[in-house]
């Protein structure tokens, strides 16, 4: 085949309107897809002509994707599927289905699908799925060696660690790829170059400083896994087993320098599912970022158990100005449930040290775990109305693929959405868990209730008004009124 401008193309699938309904508009964030970036800068420095098409930001159709692959002329079609959420890349999975499908009609490129959910399910993505293998667990070197045999070219993908493929019609995995270990090597600056840097946007409570100073807007990992075992999060389903691994805090300061000086972005998520942990790599980080002066505006995750007061002053002039905290619920009995072992007390003293330090929180809450009857979710809400944090996720059961949760609602035979973006907490088929007193249809309405009940609460939005002013109060107000469907509750609203 002559005119190939690359070895392989990376796609970051996404359909924003089928997941977020009108959220998607201008409300929800756009995100940078970090893992692809990473993944491409990696391949890149191997020697391997890499593309990347974020079909997400992008807003194009699986057609204009094999169309663009068609031009490009890869061996090679990678469509990675992670979620701007780490544990909930599962919503992704209906519209990157649909691409490896165009792929597979439109373009003579082999296709494979890896990244979180196809990790957490791979022999079921392969059967289900239009693809040719499946790229289980981190997938830098399957990667790797898998474009390495395509071009000799060879039909022998046997000696490949992490790959599911089909031989003879039969389906085959090789053994497990090993963990990174040296995540500097492997983990390189990610090739920014290769996204389009100009279409990606913050959440809209991230800039409530600056309401409408939201793009650029940049996303990066500082470590990979999480030692901790959620029920709820799938979070290790590519790495195995909890755990967490490093990149090295001089090599992270380094790639937000270059998205500063290269890309103007002041808006900084680190997508680390726990980065407030380590505090010698985290206080690493914030005391070189000091040096460097950058005037940053970066969120990232804590646990109420592992926010230390005395680094907070640090912390926020380095530029952290916005910490999430998995809150999930005010009940001890559904908090332990979900691995959760803090107390009401303990949670309301960290949520008030944070915020005199200046810094903001986004409390998430779950609605819908195991143990939670009407009783104890009112007992969240409560306790979330209390707190009247800067910003509240409220979030559904939601037994996603690799989680605790998923090998329980399989167990017990409880239903589960029917399309992939049912995994979605905001799409039109949403699908949320029974817990063992109330239904999956009253865990949903209670949710959406709460939703208005706390974002109309007059003194969250007072305390708006105080913080950020009165465009703020009025932007909250708006998202509001955004009217999304559930199918389940046959509403037309929150």
């Amino acid at each position: 085949m002559t005119g190939r401008k690359a070895d392989v193309v990376l796609i970051n699938p996404g359909d924003r309107k089928q997941i977020y309904q009108d959220l998607a508009n201008n409300i929800s964030a756009i995100e940078s897809p970090f893992w692809v970036a990473v993944l491409g800068a990696f391949l890149r420095n191997n020697g391997l002509g890499v593309e990347i098409i974020d079909a997400n930001a992008e807003n194009i159709s699986p057609e204009e994707v094999s169309n663009r692959v068609n031009e490009i002329k890869p061996y090679l079609s990678a469509v990675i599927v992670y979620g701007s959420q780490p544990s909930a890349s599962t919503q992704n999975m209906t519209i990157a289905g649909k691409i490896c499908n165009a792929l597979k009609n439109n373009t003579s490129s082999k296709v494979a699908a890896g990244g979180l959910h196809p990790s957490a399910l791979p022999k079921r993505t392969l059967e289900e799925e239009n693809i040719d293998f499946v790229i289980e667990g981190e997938g830098f070197y399957t990667l790797k060696n898998l474009i390495e045999v395509l071009k000799i070219p060879s039909e022998d993908f046997s000696g490949i660690p992490g790959l599911w493929f089909f031989d003879n019609g039969a389906i085959k995995n090789n053994s497990t790829a090993p963990l990174i270990k040296d995540l500097d090597e492997v983990l390189p600056v990610a090739a920014w170059d290769l996204l389009p840097m100009e279409k990606y946007r913050a959440h809209n409570w991230h800039c409530f400083d600056n309401i409408n100073d939201r793009i650029p807007y940049g996303a990066i990992y500082t470590s990979l896994g999480c030692p901790y075992s959620c029920v709820f999060c799938c979070i290790n389903a590519p790495f195995g087993k909890p755990g967490i691994r490093f990149r090295s805090p001089k090599l992270v300061v380094e790639e937000i320098g270059l998205l500063v000086n290269n890309y103007g972005i002041k808006n900084i998520k680190i997508v680390d599912e726990l980065f407030v942990l380590n505090e010698n790599h985290y206080m690493t980080i914030v005391e070189l970022l000091i040096e460097k002066g950058y005037d940053l505006n970066i969120w990232a995750y804590a646990r109420v158990d592992t926010v230390k007061p005395v680094n907070l002053q640090k912390m926020k002039k380095a530029g952290i100005n916005w910490l999430a905290l998995g809150i999930e619920s005010a009940n001890p009995d559904v908090r332990d449930g979900a691995s959760k072992k803090m107390r009401v007390n303990d949670i309301k003293k960290v949520v008030r040290t944070i915020q005199e330090a200046g810094i903001r929180i986004i409390g998430n809450y779950i609605f819908g775990l195991p143990e939670d009857t009407n009783e104890t979710m009112q007992e969240t809400l409560d306790l979330a109305i209390e707190l009247n944090c800067e910003f509240v996720n409220f979030y559904s059961g939601m037994a996603y693929p690799g989680s605790q949760l998923y090998k329980l609602a399989v167990k017990e035979c409880w239903e589960l959405p029917k399309k992939w973006h049912g995994f979605s907490q905001h799409s039109y088929e949403t699908l949320p868990l029974p817990t063992k007193y109330i239904s999956a249809k009253e865990v949903l309405k209670f949710r959406d209730e709460a939703f208005n009940r706390y974002y109309k609460n007059q003194d969250y939005l007072k305390m708006i008004e105080d913080k950020f002013g009165k465009n703020v109060r009025k932007h909250i107000q708006y998202m509001t009124k955004n009217k999304i469907k559930r199918k389940i509750l046959a509403l037309n609203d929150y």
